[in-house]
Order: C-alpha cells, then structure tokens, then sequence
C-alpha cells in the first residue's frame, strides 16, 4: 500500500517513545468491549449516578488511565469497529452506516499485525462488519484470528443460543404472517422485523449450542483462551453484546431477586406487530428499562473481574496490557445514561460518539491516572503497535497513546477527528465541534433526538451542545467546512 499523499487529523499529536524490552517480555494484549454503554454508566466516572455499580471496572481504572475525552469512530458498531480492527476510518472502506461492504483487503488488521510478531489470537463475542458468511474476509478466522467464540451480526438473544430455538421462533413469525425482510412504509431505512436471534454460536466455523447468558459464556471462553495460551503472548479481542437490546432478557433467578416483572417479554408474532413491541422496551415506555439496562451492567463488571482476578491468579497482570472501551456512545432509548452530553448512539451528538475508555498496563501506564486528552478507538492499532515494537503502519489514522500513559500529567492535547454517517457529518477541532444532519429517519425509528440543520459549538463552554454558535462565528464555521471537505476528498478519492 502507498502511504497516503496528506495526513489526517492526528498528525504530531504525541511525540513517539520506545519501550524496551525483549521478545521474551512481549506483553499480551486483551481489548474488551462493552455494547452501547453510557458515558456516564461507570461507577468512577465524576458524572455517575448512584444506581451505577462498577466495582471492578472501577478498580481497572483506579490500576491505569481513564480517557475522558475518548472518541469511537461512529455512532454504530458495525461501522466504528472497522475502524478499531484497522486502524484507519471506515470512510477510506466505504463504511458510513449499517450496510456496508465490510473490512477492506487493503488494509491488516490488529491480530494480523500481532501474528507476524509471534503472537496467537482469539476472539470471543460479537463480531460485527459487513457480510456474516464464514468465508468473507469479515469473519474472525479470515482476518488474523486463531481462535473464534461467538455470533455474527448486531444482536443475540442473552440467553438463547440453539438453531433448533431460532428455527421455531421464524416458524412462529411465518405462521403470524409477520415477515422478517419487509421494510415498514415511512419507518425509516433500517425499520425491518427481526428475529430475536436465538441461534447457535460459533467456535470458529462450527455451529455450537448453549445455554445460559450471553456475558457469563463469553467471559468463561476468554478465560479459556488465557489459560491455554498463557505461556506465549497473546492478543484477545473479547466482545461482549450486554449491555446492548435487549436488555429484558436475564436469568429468572436474577429478575426474582431484584423484584423485575417481566414486563416487558420477548416478541411474540402471534399477538403484535414487531415495532409495535419494539416501542415497549424503549424510552420513555418501560419502568424496568433502566434496572434491567443496569443488570446487564452488572454482570459485565462480574466479568471484568473475573478476567481481572484469572490474570493475577496465571501471575500474567503485571505484563498485559487491558484495554476497555464501547464500541459507541450509549443508547438512551435503551436507558443508557450519557450525562452531561446530548444525544445518544445513532447520532453524531456526542452522546453517540463519545465513549468510556480505560487502559492498565502496570509499570507503564501512571494508576489512577485520569487524562482529558483527545483519543479515538483509532489509536489502539498504533499503540499495540508501540506496545509490542511493531513498526506503525502508513495507513494509521490514529497515533500511539503510549506517551500518554508515562505522563503523570493531565494531559489536554487538541486534534481533529472527523465523522460521516451519510445522514450526518461532524468534525471535532479542539474545542469546536461542527455537526451537520441532512436526515432524520433513522433516528426517528430509534427513538432517538435528531435536528436537521447546521451547527457549530464550542465543547470547552458547552459539552452539552445547547448553543449553536453558526451565526455568529461564520469564519469559524467556514474553516470547519473545508476541514471536513478536504477529510471527505481524502478519504473517498
């Protein structure tokens, strides 16, 4: 691949270190992602509320660097994990929205850059990109992983996971005459019926059935992986669905003990339509929405424990490297909390962008530090790079944070980064944010707020994006445009 002909928005942001050590002391590297987490849903975060218990996602934190200005590359999750995998924009691979053409040949991806350094990899959890089909590139094994535990798409029934499961629900809908593929008249270009996706999972290309919830078995298969492969570096990309839709599905042993109704249950063809009982679960409909959001969180903190606690016990804590993020800012109609920013996932408010962020890495990174730089998702490619002595790639649209884990300071280094929904189109210059909607269809479906207009804002001031300052910055508000026009050119020549 050719380098390309300018640099984007992260070009001398941090000044590049080396980190010393021999092939024998490679760390492992293990990136955990929540699903459409709230910004403000951890327990350590300064703008928490009291019903958010993170205990040992907060001791992750307290044990590395927590990122409070930390970006995904998308409002969505198959669109911004392209971007995490590859280390550049999903734009330059013709992904802005749900359909998508998936991860591009033209570019390596994280566990393909690990395996030439000597390392096994796995994934285990949601993978979401592009096409589905075990032989597309998207899929796990055909981009770098070793291993593969886990289901393909958007969502996963929490607690079903059998094809014999999933082939009585779709004869239940065949029967209601409630197809699965019929776009809705006026509903947006996402409103289709879905599934409850009860099917099996996969351990690499092999259907397996299960049952149990989702997080619990994810967490057991990453623990596997890191027993088996203790002895040589390692790279883990665990992907958990919770604490995505829908988040009524828990163990009953669970909703008995926390006094959970059940009232909301899963989609039954025979008795309504499936938006109808889609808007049920939603904000501002269901009472239950936010303790049985938060029940999922729980069981995901449960996890991170878990992992934390089988590190120390293999004596593997001191060189892995943990890195924590969403893969989008938090859905509100599914009663994230996102405080004090506007909007939710499915927008470019940075409600929908911005994301909760952690990075322990002991005796490199400072603990307990917390730094208000400017990060992105597209950092974690060039920083496992400089992690493991890996040369960084021409093609990075994001730039190691290594030098940020050493620095005891709180560091509020500026930087561009730019997004484009097709419907939406924002650019973040320090302080200023510019935003523009051209549609609002899809939002509108979701639940979710979104105005047509333009609009520009200054973060510092106003995080919470209330006052558009268009009118009376308009030479302000011309240097964004052309910031986004040269980065659209750039990416899409």
């Amino acid at each position: 691949m050719k380098p390309r002909s300018i640099s984007l928005s992260l070009i001398t942001l941090f000044a590049s270190t080396s980190i010393g050590f021999s092939d024998t002391q490679k760390p492992n590297i293990i990136v955990v992602l929540s699903d459409d987490q709230g910004y403000a849903d951890l327990g350590c975060s300064e703008f928490a509320k009291d019903d958010v218990k993170t205990p040992n996602l907060d001791k992750l934190a307290a044990e590395g660097v927590r990122f409070t200005q930390a970006y995904s590359t998308a409002p969505i999750c198959n669109a911004s994990r392209a971007g995490l995998i590859t280390g550049v924009h999903q734009a330059r691979m013709g992904v802005f929205w749900y359909k998508n053409p998936g991860i591009s040949k033209d570019y390596e991806t994280i566990p393909e850059s690990l395996k030439k350094a000597g390392y096994v990899t796995g994934y285990v959890g949601k993978i979401h990109y592009g096409s589905g089909s075990t032989e597309s590139r998207d899929f796990p094994n055909n981009h770098g992983f070793d291993y593969y535990y886990g289901f393909v798409g958007g969502r996963k029934h929490y607690m079903f996971h059998d094809d014999a499961d999933e082939k009585k629900f779709l004869e239940l809908q065949k029967n209601a005459g409630r197809k699965t593929d019929n776009p809705v008249e006026g509903e947006g270009s996402i409103a289709k019926f879905e599934s409850l996706k009860m099917g099996s999972l996969w351990e690499n290309k092999k259907k397996v059935s299960k049952r149990g919830l989702a997080t619990e078995i994810f967490g057991e298969k990453a623990r596997e992986f890191i027993s088996e492969n203790k002895d040589k570096p390692f790279y883990l990309q665990l992907s958990f669905n919770a604490v995505h839709n829908f988040t009524h599905q828990l163990p009953d042993s669970y909703k008995k003990a926390h006094g959970i109704t059940d009232r909301v249950k899963d989609w039954n063809p025979a008795e309504e339509e499936y938006l109808d009982w889609y808007r049920k679960g939603r904000f501002p409909n269901n009472p239950e929405g936010r303790a049985t959001y938060l029940a999922h969180l729980h069981f995901l903190d449960v996890e991170i424990g878990k992992l934390s606690k089988h590190l120390a016990d293999l004596e593997l804590t001191k060189n892995t490297i943990v890195i924590y993020i969403s893969d989008n800012g938090g859905s509100t109609p599914i009663y994230a909390d996102n405080s004090p920013l506007r909007g939710s996932k499915y927008t470019l408010y940075e409600g929908g962008v911005r994301i909760p962020m952690i990075v322990r890495w002991p005796s490199h990174a400072v603990a307990g530090k917390v730094d208000h730089s400017v990060v992105s998702t597209l950092d974690i490619f060039p920083t496992i790079n400089e992690a493991v002595g890996v040369k960084p790639s021409d093609d990075f649209d994001g730039k190691s944070l290594v030098p940020l884990f050493k620095s005891k300071l709180k560091s509020t280094a500026s930087r561009n980064l730019f997004w484009d929904s097709g419907h939406e189109r924002a650019v973040r210059s320090g302080d200023w944010k510019y935003h523009v909607v051209t549609d609002t269809k899809d939002a509108d479906l979701e639940m979710v707020e979104l105005i047509k207009g333009e609009f520009l804002y200054n973060l510092n001031d106003d995080p919470g994006e209330k006052k558009n300052l268009a009118k009376e910055n308009p030479e302000k508000l011309e240097e964004m445009r052309q910031l986004y026009d040269e980065w659209k050119k750039e990416v899409t020549h």
